[in-house]
């Protein structure tokens, strides 16, 4: 592997983290203000519509982590290239399922989410691109689970499930 580009990967990957760290806190601060000023009852029907898209999202965020994708999807016998198009197109059907639950969430919720699709996209291509042609799909999925589990930040499913679930939880 080329591990400029695996540098390059891991810090946009801590930089997209720290983003959402910065984001997570703020909504923190947020929810303490709503807290002290609840909100009247009129929109009960649209808070249980919110809910629901921040349940949606929280298993989406679920679905397309990379060890569970790569559980769910695993087909023995398929090249890197093969496993690599299955994974990407796996996260890009499971996003596109789920787009219309922006009209429900905060801006900064569905960037995060879509920064979390992205950032696994990016993984997977990436560690894709550094294996040789004849690698095999178990050789591209070692790779992205120890490139995981040398590098816990390099995922931002925690920090994303995190915020969801706190917005989610400003509503109740």
């Amino acid at each position: 592997m080329d591990s400029n580009l695996l540098f390059i990967a891991i810090i946009f990957a801590l930089l997209v983290a720290g983003t959402l760290v910065f984001l997570f806190l703020k909504q923190r601060k947020e929810l303490k203000l709503a807290q002290q000023n609840p909100p009247s009852d009129g929109g009960a029907a649209s808070r249980q519509l919110q809910l629901q898209a921040y349940e949606r999202l929280l298993l989406l965020t679920d679905r397309i982590a990379l060890p569970n994708l790569i559980q769910r999807v695993n087909t023995p016998g398929l090249s890197a290239r093969d496993m690599q198009l299955l994974l990407v197109q796996s996260i890009r059907q499971e996003f596109e399922h789920n787009v219309t639950q922006q009209m429900y969430v905060s801006p900064e919720a569905w960037d995060a989410v879509r920064n979390f699709k992205d950032q696994n996209m990016l993984i997977v291509n990436q560690i894709g691109s550094f294996l040789s042609p004849d690698a095999s799909g178990a050789d591209l999925n070692k790779h992205i689970l120890d490139l995981l589990v040398e590098n816990p930040k390099a995922s931002l499913q925690n920090v994303v499930s995190e915020a969801l679930s706190f917005e989610a939880k400003k509503l109740m």
